[in-house]
């Protein structure tokens, strides 16, 4: 079952630097991103960015576009991407329960088209690869450049074995 990282327990320690927990310890939540109203209503954000960018519709942009940043934020549908020291997961609603999520030990690599993200909304689909197959998408990441580099690093840094280059991976001891 996995953790509540909304509020501290028995099991999760307190850090005053994020993700230096060692997993063998607990679970450290490292960066945590809300999707962009890109990745919430694709249709509705193109429609408002449209919209917005000819000037004189741009109330009727916002218009369209609030309800969807509300439902962004809402307790109850609201989705977030967390990067842990043990997993990335995808988590939804009120609880935020797990929709789905891959161990970092399981994640060989984070693909980024720089072709599909979105300038105005400045964001863009990620897509986690393991085995050669994508196990994970994550549309809508907000600066999805700099939240690929944080999984990456998560992975080099707790996984054994999966440091290359001038990575020393941490360790519990």
């Amino acid at each position: 079952m996995a953790a509540d990282l909304s509020k501290p327990s028995a099991n999760r320690v307190t850090q005053a630097v994020a993700g230096v927990i060692p997993p063998q310890v607990a679970e450290g939540r490292i960066r945590e991103v809300f999707p962009t109203v890109l990745g919430v209503m694709p249709a509705a954000a193109t429609l408002a960015k449209r919209l917005m960018r000819s000037g004189i519709l741009l109330p009727v942009g916002w218009l369209i576009l609030a309800p969807v940043f509300a439902l962004k934020f809402a307790p109850f549908v609201s989705k977030r991407y967390t990067l842990t020291n043990r997993r990335l997961a995808i988590r939804k609603g009120w609880k935020r329960t797990v929709v789905q999520e891959v161990a970092l030990a399981d994640i060989d690599d984070v693909r980024f088209d720089a072709a599909q993200v979105d300038a105005f909304y400045l964001s863009g689909p990620l897509e986690v690869v393991s085995k050669g197959q994508v196990v994970m998408t994550l549309p809508g990441v907000p600066e999805p450049e700099g939240f690929r580099h944080a999984i990456i690093n998560a992975v080099k840094a707790w996984v054994p074995g999966k440091a290359t280059g001038p990575w020393q991976p941490a360790s519990a001891e």
